[in-house]
């Protein structure tokens, strides 16, 4: 992997980063208003809110996005901390779909129908409509369509270029000496973590590891930390959102982080117990866009279906790290952070 390979790889990733940033703001140009306003409203049960943030996020493209506005209405004291619980919850569900999305770029088939399905065989038609509504169009929800068609252009064409950079590396021994480091779990958990809360997207770090397992030399055994891990760095934007704001606000950081920790925990020992007893021959074996989507879902449904029900003890936990003084604290203003969220 020479220099020019290297300079393709960062292109390939600012190219990904602006096409997710751009199409996050014309989904949240186009559908922000009424996306809040569900938000505040369709929360009165642990069903309602949790498919309210399953559905934001999935329509936003970003959990950071709809918890950072879940951290905003409690501060406000529109949503309640039980309500945004479940919301965090489904926010997290909601953000895979994104790696359903990238993993059509790795479709490989000779039937024409199929072949369609991969985004490199539609984008050039959906950036000739996009730019024509952007640039053509009068009407403010035509541009907005056109920001959200570019936007996911941009991201796709990032995905390729990024793909096409590292495509080398199957042929270098320290490429696969570091994921064969990473395969250690606390490792891998930590190097995903991290990376994810650079960057502050786990959708945007999941895309950048489907495009390193087309090398095929990413396996089971370390995409499985790092996945895990970047749902706990995704946490970074909340935690950062939430200083400056009441008690309660706070928690609902706090039960964001708890969340993913406490799923991170409990399924990769018990994932990891498994293995130890019945030595899984998968582990070793490279995997492909399609699984590292699988992955990411499972692991976010699995916690989802874990702590749901345990939704009351989560809250607890989060008076453990932010206890209640002898005054509390009152916000009658409306939150800032509903006015502006990341994409």
């Amino acid at each position: 992997m020479d220099l020019f390979h290297v300079l393709s790889l960062i292109g390939g990733l600012c190219l990904f980063l602006f096409g997710m940033s751009l199409m996050g703001t014309g989904l949240e140009k186009a559908a922000g208003s009424s996306l809040k306003t569900l938000l505040g409203k369709l929360t009165t049960n642990k069903t309602a809110g949790f498919l309210t943030g399953l559905g934001v996020t999935a329509v936003m493209q970003s959990s950071s996005a709809t918890t950072v506005m879940v951290v905003g209405f409690v501060n406000s004291g529109i949503m309640t901390l039980k309500q945004a619980i479940n919301v965090i919850m489904g926010a997290n569900v909601g953000t895979t779909v994104t790696a359903w999305i990238l993993s059509l770029s790795g479709i490989e088939s000779s039937n024409m129908v199929v072949r369609l399905l991969k985004p490199t065989s539609f984008t050039p038609l959906l950036a000739l409509v996009g730019i024509a509504f952007y640039m053509l169009s009068k009407s403010s929800k035509k541009k907005d369509t056109g920001l959200i068609l570019l936007g996911f252009t941009i991201l796709m064409f990032g995905m390729e270029t990024m793909t096409g950079a590292v495509s080398g590396l199957k042929d270098v021994p320290e490429f696969r000496n570091i994921l064969l480091m990473f395969s250690n779990p606390i490792l891998g958990v930590l190097a995903g973590a991290v990376f994810t809360g650079i960057i502050q997207s786990s959708s945007a770090a999941v895309g950048i590891l489907q495009a390193l397992a087309t090398t095929g030399q990413v396996t089971f055994g370390t995409a499985i930390p790092i996945i895990l891990g970047q749902n706990i760095g995704t946490c970074v934007t909340a935690m950062i959102s939430s200083v400056g704001t009441n008690k309660n606000a706070r928690r609902a950081a706090v039960v964001h982080l708890s969340f993913n920790v406490i799923g991170t925990i409990i399924w990769l020992s018990i994932f990891s117990a498994a293995n130890a007893v019945f030595h899984f021959n998968f582990i070793s074996h490279s995997l492909n866009q399609m699984d590292i989507a699988i992955i990411h879902s499972l692991f976010n449904v699995l916690c989802t279906l874990l702590l749901l029900p345990l939704s009351s003890l989560l809250e607890k936990l989060s008076y453990k790290f932010i206890p209640d003084a002898k005054t509390m604290d009152s916000i009658s203003e409306l939150d800032e952070r509903l006015m502006a969220t990341p994409s």
